[in-house]
């Protein structure tokens, strides 16, 4: 019901864009949320968007270089990804929930396949 893309291998200072795109309808009364996983290392919390994409919170490594946006005509959630640095390099999951979002993984109701992001130095 999610779909990542927008991963890939980049050099450090690129930006990439995520993208999260949902097969419902009711993708406007779902908040977005990134997560990522290292090797070896937990999944960590990223980013969310509230489902009325006044609400945003970021992981206090990244909120200086990555924002989140959606559209809710293309059922599409965003996570722009600036000065790229090779310690995020990670797999990149969206995962949505109805309405209030959280950074606990464990109240998302449906996650996307994830997307490989490689920072090189």
């Amino acid at each position: 019901q999610l779909e990542d893309s927008g991963g890939g291998l980049v050099q450090a200072g690129a930006s990439l864009r995520l993208s999260c795109a949902a097969s419902e309808r009711t993708f406007s009364s779902y908040s977005i949320v990134w997560f990522r996983q290292a090797p070896g290392k937990e999944r960590e919390f990223v980013a969310y968007i509230g489902w009325r994409a006044i609400n945003t919170n970021f992981a206090d490594s990244v909120k200086d270089r990555f924002t989140i946006s959606r559209d809710n005509d293309k059922n599409t959630a965003y996570l722009q990804m600036n000065r790229l640095k090779p310690e995020i390099t990670a797999i990149y999951s969206c995962a949505a929930k109805y309405f209030r979002p959280l950074r606990d993984p464990g109240v998302y109701d449906f996650w996307g396949q994830g997307t490989h992001v490689t920072v090189s130095s």
